[in-house]
Parts: structure tokens; sequence; C-alpha cells
């Protein structure tokens, strides 16, 4: 990553999993002084970095911290609604754990 990458990421990771606006990244992520010289700074960097898969968006264009799913577990099902899913070729369903931030060394890699 480079500086403005690393400024964002290191920003959007005070965050968590909850998602913060372009304009409120290029105004917080960096100093003032780059912000009133350029207030769109970090609209370029942004795409880039969701492109990379660092970062997602939602419907409404704010990003965050792409977390990384746990393992998943398998879940628990009646030994009826197992039998006819065998039968039917199906494996029994596979529920996702939660999600997580994983280490800065993992975002590095992308």
């Amino acid at each position: 990553m480079d500086a403005d990458e690393r400024d964002i990421f290191q920003y959007l990771k005070t965050w968590g999993e909850s998602f913060s606006s372009a304009m409120e990244i290029c105004r917080r992520a960096g100093s003032k002084r780059r912000f009133h010289e350029d207030p769109s700074w970090a609209k370029p960097v942004l795409v880039r970095m969701a492109e990379r898969g660092i970062l997602e968006s939602d419907v409404a264009g704010r990003y965050r911290i792409k977390p990384v799913p746990r393992e998943k577990h398998k879940q628990w099902i009646a030994p009826e609604i197992a039998k006819i899913l065998e039968e039917g070729g199906e494996p029994p369903p596979e529920i996702k754990g939660d999600f997580e931030l994983a280490e800065d060394d993992y975002y590095e890699g992308l």
C-alpha cells in the first residue's frame, strides 16, 4: 500500500464494521491542508482499494474495510430432514461465522 492507501486504511480501521462516506474519508483521513487543496483527493484511491479487495462499498457509496469471514460451521438439522437432503443429493446446509477484520499484513498482500 502507498501512503494514501495507508492513511485511508488506518482511518477506516477505527470505524470497524461501520461504513463511512467518501467525503468524510476525504475530510478526515488526511490533513486539513490536503482537504482544502483537493476536497476529493481520496476518491480515486478508494476506488482502487475497492478493486483490489481491501475495501467494500454499499449501495449508498460508503466504504469500509472488507471483513474476512471466519470458518464455516455446520448447522444442526433434524435427522429426518438430513435423510431427505441426502436422498436428494444435497449436502447439509452450512452457516457462515461472524466477520472480523484481519491483521494489517493480510491487507498489505492484496
